[in-house]
């Protein structure tokens, strides 16, 4: 089936986005598309500025330069409560006197409803996040769980074009978390509109989001699909940040506009298809390979293959049940490369200091300009 989301209609436009602290420039010069229905992701470290957008985008924080605009209405003096978007805030800014009901209807008081309009709102608010029943309960009583439902229904409830989370998982603990990743992606899918998460968790990102943009200082270095992002990063600073990859030098012996021929420290000559073609390589030039853990893999005594193999030696290795991550040192190459091996029925755990024969192939390699 066609997604129809890459045909989706923009329902934010960023246009050279800058802001400014003072001295401190916070935005350079961003400029993007979110596409109506889509879920969306600012990814990146601390202080990067994926927070200071949201709250641009919410009208929390005013524009130092650029344009802004929601649903094609250029947001230029419209203030946060005029805005067609809602947020979930880090720390939910639950009302602990109030009861979960009066939390989730607390933004319908000026809306003309009657009561019994409001009350029926908040049960299909609570139901929609899986709370149905839950009204009359102390806010102060919940889990963090419960409390990070309670605020997207009370975000929900005003229907907003635009649902803007800040880092709205980050004080639940790992399966909590992992549970609550899956139910947010459903009930955007129920809802069908724009949520933009902003999260420095890689997996959290990749898991649930259409697109993604990596932010760095201020700007964005890549915005792609998540698949695009993990297996192409167009950087080796996006290539470090979204998973785990390995880096090796490499040096071009043939460049041209169909292929590159690279001679990769520790593994060899490989050739570099049009798909793959970074641009800004150069005959004789030295730069950056990236290759993930799980492209390649360990062959065991007797094993046979048709891709690439180099040689080395197993340095260290960590076991998480379900796969073994080896550090292999392979012959001339001065960091150990990283290995993920899932560990299948009748598949021995290898033991520091021995001998690996790595299997690779060069449709695995990612250059950078």
């Amino acid at each position: 089936m066609k997604d129809t989301r890459t045909e989706a209609r923009p329902i934010i436009t960023l246009e050279a986005v800058e802001k400014y602290y003072g001295d401190y420039h916070a935005l350079r010069g961003i400029s993007a598309e979110i596409r109506q229905g889509e879920f969306f992701s600012l990814l990146g470290p601390s202080g990067c500025g994926k927070t200071t957008l949201l709250r641009t985008i919410a009208g929390f924080e005013d524009l130092s330069a650029g344009r802004l605009f929601i649903d094609g209405q250029d947001m230029a003096g419209v203030p946060a409560n005029r805005r067609p978007t809602n947020m979930v805030f880090q720390s939910y800014a639950i009302f602990p006197h109030l009861s979960v009901a009066e939390n989730v209807g607390f933004g319908l008081r000026r809306s003309g409803l009657s009561r019994a309009e409001r009350a029926a709102k908040v049960e299909q608010a609570l139901a929609m996040v899986g709370l149905a029943g839950f009204g009359g309960r102390a806010a102060h009583a919940l889990s963090g769980g419960q409390r990070q439902r309670v605020a997207l229904a009370r975000a929900l409830i005003l229907e907003p074009t635009v649902l803007l989370l800040d880092e709205p998982l980050s004080a639940l603990d790992k399966k909590m978390r992992d549970q609550m990743q899956g139910e947010l992606r459903r009930l955007q899918r129920q809802v069908g509109i724009t949520f933009i998460l902003v999260t420095h968790d890689q997996e959290e990102a990749l898991i649930m989001s259409d697109r993604i943009a990596v932010m760095f200082e201020g700007q964005i270095a890549q915005l792609d699909t998540p698949q695009m992002l993990y297996r192409r990063p167009v950087s080796r600073k996006v290539g470090e940040f979204i998973g785990v990859m390995n880096f090796l030098p490499a040096r071009a012996t043939v460049a041209d506009e169909t292929h590159i021929e690279v001679e990769a420290a520790g593994l060899g000559r490989a050739v570099i298809g049009p798909d793959q073609l970074p641009g800004g390589w150069h005959p004789g030039q030295t730069q950056s390979v990236g290759i993930r853990p799980e492209t390649m893999s360990i062959l065991y005594p007797g094993e046979t293959t048709d891709r690439r193999v180099a040689t080395g030696v197993v340095e260290d290795l960590s076991y998480y049940g379900d796969m073994t991550y080896y550090e292999v040192r392979l012959d001339g190459v001065e960091r150990p490369m990283t290995i993920s091996m899932k560990n299948l029925v009748g598949r021995p755990v290898l033991e520091r200091g021995t001998e690996a024969r790595v299997a690779w192939d060069a449709r695995s390699l990612v250059l950078f300009a």
